[in-house]
């Protein structure tokens, strides 16, 4: 039968429709070969990219030959204006705010014909440590209040290049989700004197949504998935702010992202997927920015594999229907060679 399933974290309900009953067969995609052999990211083409803002050194000699493993450019097609200070004004009942802020990509390898599931640990570690860099880095810019990591790989997923890649916009404001996950996280611990991710994590490990664990970090399908096979990564200690992960911490979280990746490919067959950052803002003295404590939030990485479109109930509604319980997915997903 049907469920209404409500997140735990924030007020949303989805519909997880079990009498369609989507198989991981349904969604297996055929891998297309890439369209192009070489592109602006690849090693030799550094010239034709604005010049990068940060480098990372070949790691342990695997960079395909590249003097680079990791490279961040500002955005060609930024979203918001680099330069420049934030102004906010009413408009009617609308309110302006200057479209100010950071649009950097961040090219994960030298290689062309690597994802990001294909690189070594220390390889994607080394990525992840680039996220780590970045925010250390724009948390110090007075007119940021917020900086999104995500990736878009594949064109299903808003991938305009195949070559590996994620993105990073600094905003002058708090993104609308993560201020609703941060206003549920700050209500559950004024009530409960707890985190309710690391409640979350207890109620869920072990269970039947867990796809994959290390000492550190979880990976599991959440209760109330919008998405067919969404997963979560979260680490098992506290933390609120991925900017504090140490260098011990990144290698493992880079093996357990590797792995659910490539469990991914495996049930599923390369799809298109998104994943998205969520972390704390940055600390702002000022009013008017979202401060946080630090017992209140718990950052985590969503992956949500693209596998069905919104469509007009979706839209007029603001419910999701995912075809798959994520028990399903989990399950397929832990039995993943």
């Amino acid at each position: 039968m049907p469920e209404l399933r409500k997140d735990p974290i924030v007020d949303e309900w989805v519909i997880i429709a079990t009498e369609r009953g989507k198989r991981p067969s349904d969604f297996r995609i055929q891998i297309q070969p890439r369209t192009q052999t070489s592109c602006v990211f690849c090693a030799g083409h550094e010239q034709e990219t604005p010049p990068e803002v940060h480098l990372v050194p070949p790691v342990n000699g695997q960079s395909e030959g590249a003097p680079w493993a990791v490279r961040v450019v500002p955005n060609k097609f930024p979203a918001l204006q680099a330069s420049g200070a934030v102004h906010t004004q009413a408009e009617g009942l609308g309110r302006l705010v200057s479209g100010v802020g950071i649009h950097e990509v961040i090219i994960e390898t030298p290689a062309h014909a690597r994802d990001l599931s294909e690189l070594s640990v220390p390889s994607v570690a080394a990525v992840l440590a680039t996220y780590r860099h970045r925010l250390r880095t724009l948390g110090a810019d007075p007119r940021l209040a917020y900086a999104l990591i995500f990736k878009n790989q594949g064109r299903g997923a808003g991938a305009s290049l195949e070559h590996a890649h994620s993105q990073l916009i600094g905003l002058p404001l708090t993104p609308p989700l993560i201020k609703k996950e941060l206003q549920a996280a700050r209500a559950h611990y004024h009530a409960h004197q707890r985190c309710i991710y690391c409640d979350y994590l207890h109620q869920e490990v072990p269970g039947p949504r867990l796809v994959a664990q290390t000492d550190g970090f979880v990976a599991l399908t959440p209760y109330a998935a919008r998405f067919p096979f969404e997963m979560w990564v979260l680490p098992r200690f506290h933390q609120h702010d991925f900017a504090r992960i140490t260098d011990t911490q990144t290698t493992e979280l880079a093996g357990l992202l590797k792995d659910v990746l490539q469990r991914l490919c495996t049930v599923l067959g390369n799809p298109p997927f998104n994943y998205i950052l969520h972390t704390a803002p940055f600390a702002r003295p000022q009013p008017g920015h979202w401060t946080t404590l630090e017992q209140d939030y718990h950052w985590h990485l969503e992956i949500t594999p693209r596998l069905s479109r919104t469509a007009g109930f979706e839209i007029g509604s603001g419910l999701r229907i995912n075809p798959t319980p994520p028990e399903e997915a989990a399950q397929a997903l832990r039995e993943a060679a």
